[in-house]
């Protein structure tokens, strides 16, 4: 009878084994146990849908990952710590680069990461050493010669390369406003970091940050394409499904509109004093992943009158307006023209382009706007590359081109539009 319960307890323990090395969420909840234990852990369906995602990653089904959550959601204990080390204990060869926007949070992430790695029962199930019991924050190293690595956005990393590159909140929420410190941000992450993976193609980066701005990191990303994401607002916008493959089978959670994500924590009573202490803006971008708001700032979405796309209609004057950028590179402005009808003091927006272009891209896309749409007036800011284009137009024979250079700055020169706008006389395809 004794051999026989500890037959059955073996075999209890080796079925926990497995579950911790082959399923990262198994893994997440085992370390967050052993690193707050006083907490009673609640079980979220949006952390096993993101260990799912991140999970993809350790088996090289997914090579580039967005995951956008709200404040407070486990997203660095998961990405920063749980998953390092679970991936070196699965591999202790890899080379792991970890990054935050401050040291210290690097650090603190790191040493949260050797307790789980030095602890006896991740030395039970895996057969990852560290190579040093009291290993230096900055670089946790494996006695197979695998390390993880923890720097700041802006650290030196020459001569270190990567099989993965993990970047956990790289904007301080009070430096994204700064278009300097978003742009070091964006350029630091393609000139130094990205270079540093020893595989491009096989190589995994993962980027876990709440939404700070339009233009930041993931904002910068998600226009060059190529990238998974995984969005989870605090409120669902939308009705949403997620499917998560498991080595033990196939689960799908579900989540209507107007559902908080984790009620039990932060219910919509609660969400809604938090939106009422911080500004529209804020919330959107941070707890729901929307830099602009549904609403809008200065612009609300309900001003907008929607007519069906493509629809045909006899207009007193066709006009269309050009922004023109400077030049073509990571960091240079888009060139944007819209197409406007107008009848009786109303606009329909009729067509937009935006678009970086070099200067002869710049100069075939007017003319094809032109043949496009025959406006009546061609509207070119006189300035930068706008000065030639408006010059080279006319030389082509296009007589209706109209330059001019606005007063003020754009903030102003919208704040001064609002009215039209908000009175419905402004109509957007649906």
């Amino acid at each position: 009878m004794t051999l026989q319960l500890v037959s059955a307890r073996t075999v209890g323990l080796d079925k926990v084994r497995v579950a911790l090395s082959r399923n990262f969420h198994s893994f997440l909840v085992r370390c967050i146990g052993v690193l707050h234990g006083r907490h009673a852990y609640t079980p979220a369906w949006h952390t096993q849908v993101l260990a799912s995602r991140l999970q993809g990653v350790g088996e090289g089904k997914t090579k580039r990952l967005i995951v956008n959550v709200p404040p407070r959601h486990l997203k660095s204990l998961t990405a920063s710590v749980a998953l390092p080390a679970w991936l070196l204990g699965r591999d202790p060869r890899l080379a792991i680069i970890n990054v935050s926007y401050a040291q210290s949070l690097s650090d603190d992430f790191a040493r949260k990461c050797r307790t789980i790695m030095a602890s006896d029962w991740y030395r039970d199930l895996f057969p990852t050493r560290l190579a040093s019991p009291r290993e230096p924050l900055a670089e946790l190293a494996t006695t197979e010669g695998g390390f993880r690595l923890a720097t700041s956005v802006g650290g030196v990393l020459t001569g270190r390369g990567a099989d993965v590159i993990i970047i956990d909140d790289p904007l301080k929420r009070e430096e994204a406003m700064s278009e300097s410190q978003r742009r070091a941000v964006n350029d630091w992450f393609g000139g130094t970091l990205y270079p540093r993976l020893n595989n491009k193609e096989k190589g995994a980066i993962v980027i876990v940050m709440q939404r700070l701005h339009e233009d930041d990191l993931v904002g910068h990303l998600m226009e060059q394409g190529g990238w998974e994401r995984l969005s989870l607002p605090a409120i669902a916008e939308e009705d949403e499904v997620h499917v998560v493959e498991t080595p033990f089978g196939r689960q799908e959670f579900s989540r209507a509109a107007g559902e908080a994500l984790q009620p039990d924590r932060e219910s919509l009573l609660t969400l809604e004093t938090i939106r009422t202490t911080m500004s529209e803006t804020d919330f959107a971008a941070q707890y729901q992943q929307r830099p602009a708001p549904a609403g809008g700032g200065m612009v609300k979405a309900a001003w907008f009158p929607r007519y069906p796309a493509g629809m045909v209609s006899p207009f007193e004057r066709i006009v269309q307006s050009w922004d023109t950028a400077n030049k073509v590179s990571e960091l240079a402005d888009y060139s944007v023209c819209t197409t406007w009808g107008i009848r009786a003091s109303r606009y329909w927006l009729l067509g937009v382009l935006r678009k970086k272009l070099t200067y002869p891209e710049l100069k075939r896309a007017a003319h094809e706007q032109n043949a496009l749409h025959r406006p009546q007036t061609i509207l070119i800011e006189d300035r930068a590359s706008g000065t030639q284009l408006i010059q080279d137009l006319i030389h082509e024979g296009v007589s209706r081109v109209a330059r001019f250079c606005p007063d003020g700055d754009k903030t102003m020169r919208l704040h001064a539009q609002t009215a039209v706008m908000e009175n419905g006389f402004v109509h957007l395809p649906d």
